[in-house]
């Protein structure tokens, strides 16, 4: 690792309580970052402190306005993040880098459509959810399963203190999502089971571990524990999970307002129309906190 201290400047933002370190990689060279730095930055006693860190570069493909990176809070990379994406848009809006709306931004595997509104909320077409285990990816060997309308639930085996099975539905949003129901959402074991789920080995790349409690059936409660992140204050691709696996089990209608600890998203979903997923759309706030100049 260089000795050579770097100054960057950033903002801090954060999407219904997730918070985020969005960096401008097109005008300042943040190339040679190691993963232990970015560790650092998110730190909330030693460095910035976020859940994650969002990195703003030039596009690499023709049919996309940028292209951004996610870092989770423990320095890894990652694919996709939902709440993310609104602060991307507002980032670039306010760093007078686009004036686009809508704008289109290219992340690991797809590229986003996102659009900004007067009244601050910012729409985000997320693309279709992923069912194939092998894109997830999960692995359901030896696990038990039932089917629950359209939606098949798995068995996952947790490590102790755990006594019993998590029963989940598993979709990925361009990451991976395992997401179960529970009757009180304050009381679910978030914090005590989320890490066994996280680093279940019927998931190869880890997963999100989400709770979601029904309030009726355009309403839910939602708790999510993050792959390299723990608990956030919310969640953008796994609310966007947790209705899709609902209306799955008929237990939903599209809209549905999640309510997360940090505020509350509206998620949309057509379901799967001629046997092609439909894109889910996901609504919410984007808020700059304020900005810095870090060293590192």
């Amino acid at each position: 690792m260089s000795n050579v201290k770097q100054k960057l400047r950033f903002t801090k933002m954060h999407g219904a309580g997730n918070d985020f370190i969005v960096l401008n990689g097109i005008d300042q060279d943040l190339s040679n970052i190691t993963r232990e730095q970015w560790q650092t930055l998110a730190h909330r006693q030693f460095g910035i402190g976020a859940d994650q860190i969002l990195l703003v570069e030039k596009a690499t493909r023709p049919d996309a306005d940028f292209r951004y990176r996610i870092f989770n809070a423990d320095g890894g990379e990652v694919e996709q993040c939902g709440n993310g994406s609104r602060c991307f848009v507002r980032f670039v809006q306010d760093q007078g880098l686009s004036n686009k709306n809508p704008l289109r931004a290219e992340v690991a595997h797809t590229v986003l459509t996102l659009i900004s509104h007067p009244d601050g909320q910012v729409e985000v077409d997320m693309g279709a959810p992923i069912f194939e285990h092998g894109q997830i990816p999960f692995n359901a060997d030896g696990l038990a399963s039932m089917q629950e309308f359209h939606e098949m639930l798995y068995a996952l085996p947790l490590a102790a203190p755990a006594t019993h099975d998590s029963w989940v539905g598993v979709v990925s949003m361009g990451n991976p999502h395992a997401v179960q129901l529970v009757g009180d959402i304050g009381s679910a074991p978030v914090l005590e089971e989320g890490p066994s789920i996280e680093n279940h080995p019927a998931f190869p790349k880890r997963v999100n571990a989400g709770y979601m409690q029904m309030i009726n059936r355009q309403e839910i409660k939602l708790r999510v524990f993050e792959r390299g992140a723990g608990e956030t204050l919310a969640c953008g691709t796994g609310a966007c999970a947790a209705v899709v696996s609902g209306i799955r089990r008929a237990l939903l209608d599209s809209p549905v307002t999640v309510h997360t600890r940090g505020g509350d998203l509206q998620i949309a979903w057509g379901g799967v129309v001629d046997g092609v997923a439909q894109p889910v759309i996901m609504t919410g706030p984007a808020i700059t906190v304020f900005e810095g100049e870090a060293e590192i």
